[in-house]
């Protein structure tokens, strides 16, 4: 009789799959994620997101000041105006990592975190990828959703930025400035369920970047809003341990302290 192959796919989507997601920690991926638990205690970190405000000069100027950053998405639209790059690339979206693994295997970062059900379920490939559990249960977030041990899970709410804050704080940075966030598009969603548009906003940094995806998609903005709250609560839950700040140049976002980019560096 054959031996069957205990990594043959049923057999990993039945029951390898569920016991990596609920032990993570203990996989070769979650101990991966682990080794970068407090590497960077008592730093500061600037989360980049895509937003329209987002400026190549102040990335160079990031660049040039040796800040640490955490880049996401089709951040590489921007590259060939400036000379800044992340230290840190983070994709959640399986509309985009699914067809540019290319382009994102190109990025020069020092570490690419993708969740692992993109490479279970999606067929992503990125080369030397820091795999996490993105946990999509809402029934398991109490008091509120921000996860602290990044070695076992991250919560997914639907917004890569969100993502991004909890590897942070996992990672020890003490200060995370937003870059970029603008929290508003032509089409969202409010925190009502009402669908808005806008036809005088503009989603990103540059022209054509979601071509390929943007009649399928509908922005959130209430869903996200929400994540960006529960953030808002971990950090007073964690007594100043971890502080979220605002640097984008304008946009809607006001759940976090304001701070000007520029008087960041004056000092």
């Amino acid at each position: 009789m054959k031996a069957v192959d205990r990594f043959a796919p049923s057999v990993q989507a039945r029951f390898v799959q569920p016991w990596q997601q609920k032990h993570f920690e203990k996989t070769r991926y979650g101990k991966r994620i682990a080794a970068y638990e407090n590497a960077y205690a008592g730093r500061r970190c600037f989360i980049v997101a895509n937003g329209p405000s987002l400026r190549a000069e102040d990335l160079d100027l990031l660049q040039d000041r040796g800040e640490v950053t955490f880049a996401m998405n089709r951040i590489y639209k921007l590259f060939d105006q400036t000379r800044w790059r992340p230290t840190f690339y983070v994709c959640e979206d399986e509309l985009i990592a699914g067809g540019q693994q290319a382009e994102i295997n190109a990025i020069p970062a020092k570490a690419k975190f993708i969740p692992i059900e993109l490479n279970w379920y999606h067929n992503v490939r990125i080369e030397a990828a820091d795999y996490f559990h993105l946990n999509y249960r809402e029934e398991e977030r109490y008091p509120f959703s921000f996860s602290t041990d990044a070695a076992h899970q991250l919560d997914c709410r639907g917004t890569v930025t969100f993502t991004c804050m909890q590897l942070a704080s996992y990672m020890g940075f003490s200060e995370l400035y937003l870059l970029g966030v603008d929290h508003n598009y032509q089409r969202t969603i409010d925190i009502n369920g009402n669908v808005v548009v806008d036809p005088n906003a503009k989603d990103y940094f540059c022209e054509g970047y979601d071509a390929d995806i943007k009649d399928i998609v509908v922005h959130d903005m209430g869903n996200n809003t929400r994540a960006y709250l529960d953030a808002k609560a971990y950090c007073a839950a964690a007594g100043g341990k971890v502080a979220i700040y605002n640097a984008t140049r304008g946009g809607k976002l006001e759940v976090f302290p304001r701070v000007d980019f520029d008087a960041l560096f004056t000092k």
